[in-house]
């Protein structure tokens, strides 16, 4: 409930917060509630992806990605993540979640969000979407970046392990079986 609490603030506020370009850094300002918190005081891990689902669509409601993407029949759906924790945030403690595009290949905008606290990292994530259609099949990321007319590729460059992690976690796809045997 609390995180629905939160989407329905981002959406009734949205229009109070600046515009932002696909190709921006959306800052999400936020703080540390008791709902966020695990048995040892300090925001669940599992909290920062929940967050991270709201940091994703600010971004989306901002840059006028979300009527687009809506228009268009297509939705968006995570694929991969993995997020580094490097400092707790606790009760009360006021934090930026800073969300952008990183990059892109065949299939996926990958995207980074930072926990950020007085300019410091507290944690980031990396996240592969896909876009789907409503109707059916996936979006290639060519089709995607002409829909949001972005040209060229987002500032900076993915991390080196980028690659290596995205291949080495993928599990097969939905329609190919993936029976859970251990080895």
């Amino acid at each position: 409930m609390n995180h629905l609490l939160r989407l329905l603030w981002l959406r009734l506020t949205v229009s109070r917060r600046s515009r932002l370009e696909v190709t921006d850094v959306c800052v999400t300002p936020m703080r540390v509630r008791l709902s966020d918190l695990d048995v040892l005081r300090h925001m669940n891990n599992g909290v920062y992806l929940s967050l991270m689902d709201l940091g994703r669509v600010d971004f989306m409601l901002r840059s006028g990605m979300a009527p687009l993407i809506t228009r268009a029949g297509l939705y968006p759906v995570v694929v991969q993540q993995t997020i580094t924790y490097r400092k707790s945030l606790e009760l009360g403690q006021r934090y930026d979640l800073e969300t952008r595009i990183a990059g892109y290949d065949d299939n996926t905008a990958v995207m980074e969000q930072r926990f950020v606290v007085g300019g410091e990292i507290y944690a980031r994530a990396w996240v592969r979407a896909r876009f789907l259609r409503r109707s059916g099949g996936g979006v290639g990321t060519d089709e995607l970046r002409e829909l949001l007319g972005v040209d060229g590729e987002p500032a900076g460059e993915l991390p080196a392990w980028f690659d290596d992690w995205a291949q080495g976690s993928r599990l097969p796809s939905a329609k190919a079986t993936a029976p859970s045997t251990w080895s």
